[in-house]
Order: structure tokens, then C-alpha cells, then sequence
């Protein structure tokens, strides 16, 4: 059972071991709705819509929760921009006595296939802002992260305005089905665990 170094020191109160943090990076704005960088929005959206879910605005997150198999996955969309989401993650955290291994984040990665879906145990921000304050607040770089491949074929072309484009058309017809692909794996992480996950979802 990992913790957060330091964070818990002065804690009393036993982890929550079926309890799991369920984090989608986004920005806040009509603006960013439907861009790629906001796809750990879209996920978390999808996953919400399914099960008939609302949200409510609370501390730094919109804020849900869902129950299944005996655990409950807390799933927050953090209202700071995604540069300073780190905040929401750690308070979240503490509050509900949540351990590092049962944190996983959802973000965007430009350099994977559009779909594709790769899961890690930990690593770095690989130039992620939000995965770096995440990293900060956290003091650690062992959580784990679900990566969305949003990737651009050509290699000369403007990283922050593919971004922070929305999705083309093509895309548009395929995410519903890659959303629900997502949606699986994070109830997989709380339910069989990140190895059993991984192996079953990296590559689709």
C-alpha cells in the first residue's frame, strides 16, 4: 500500500482500499468542449451519461460518484484549468482517504494513434502540464494514468492549436464507441486491478 510521501503522516483514519479517484483533465469552458485536450472530460461524460449520473460542483471538481461490484469510483472533473489540476487530485485524495494505487488520471496524448489506448502503472509527465502539477501536488510520479491517443500523422504542424481544436468528423463518428472502450478500462482498473487492465486494453 503505497501513500503519498508525506501527505498522510498525520492522518489516522484507515484507507479506503475499494475506494478509487477517478480524475478527467479537461479545461473548464464552452470553448473546450468537445476539443481533443479534453478528452478525459469526454470519458468521464460518457461514463456519467451511462449510469444516469449528475453532477455537482464541489471543492476545485465537478463531482460523481458510481458504484459497482462493491466499489465506488469517485469521478471528479477538476473546475481549475488543466495546468493546476494537481490541487483537485491531492485534496480529493486526503479527503476520502483514497491510496496513491487507487488514483487514475485520464488525459490525452498526442503522441499515440487517434483511439488508441495505452495504461501505465506510473512514469513521467512527458510534457503534460496537468500530469506535471498532478506529479507536484502529489510529490510523485506513481499514479496511474490512462492516455487517449489523439496523435496527428503529420510531423510539421501547430501542437497547441491541434489540441485545443475540436474534433474533425472522423473522429466525431469513431469516439463514441473509443469513449465506452474507456469507460470499461477505468471500472477494470478498480475491478481486476492496473496489471489485469492493461494487459486486456493497452493497444486497442
Amino acid at each position: 500500500m503505497q501513500l503519498f510521501s508525506g501527505l498522510f503522516k498525520k492522518k489516522t483514519t484507515p484507507l479506503d482500499m475499494k475506494k478509487y479517484l477517478i480524475v478527467g483533465l479537461g479545461n473548464v469552458g464552452l470553448e473546450y468542449e468537445n476539443t481533443r485536450h479534453n478528452v478525459g472530460f469526454q470519458i468521464l461524460d460518457r461514463l456519467a451519461e451511462k449510469n444516469e449520473l449528475l453532477w455537482e460542483t464541489k471543492k476545485l471538481t465537478q463531482h460523481t460518484t458510481v458504484r459497482k461490484k462493491g466499489r465506488q469510483f469517485l469521478l471528479i472533473k477538476p473546475t481549475t484549468f488543466m495546468n493546476r489540476s494537481g490541487k483537485a487530485v491531492r485534496h480529493w485524495a486526503l479527503k476520502e482517504n483514497i491510496a496513491l494505487e487507487n488514483i487514475l488520471v485520464l488525459t490525452d496524448e498526442l503522441h499515440l494513434p487517434f483511439g488508441t489506448i495505452r495504461l501505465k502503472a506510473k512514469g513521467s509527465p512527458a510534457g503534460h502540464n496537468g500530469l506535471k502539477d498532478i506529479e507536484s501536488q502529489l510529490n510523485t510520479p506513481n499514479y496511474a494514468r490512462l492516455r487517449f491517443g489523439i496523435g496527428q500523422e503529420k510531423k510539421a504542424f501547430d501542437q497547441v492549436k491541434f489540441v485545443l481544436d475540436p474534433w474533425d468528423i472522423n473522429e466525431q463518428e469513431a469516439l463514441p464507441e473509443r469513449l465506452d472502450l474507456c469507460t470499461e478500462a477505468l471500472l477494470s482498473f478498480g475491478l481486476q486491478g492496473i496489471q489485469n487492465t492493461m494487459n486486456q486494453f493497452n493497444g486497442k
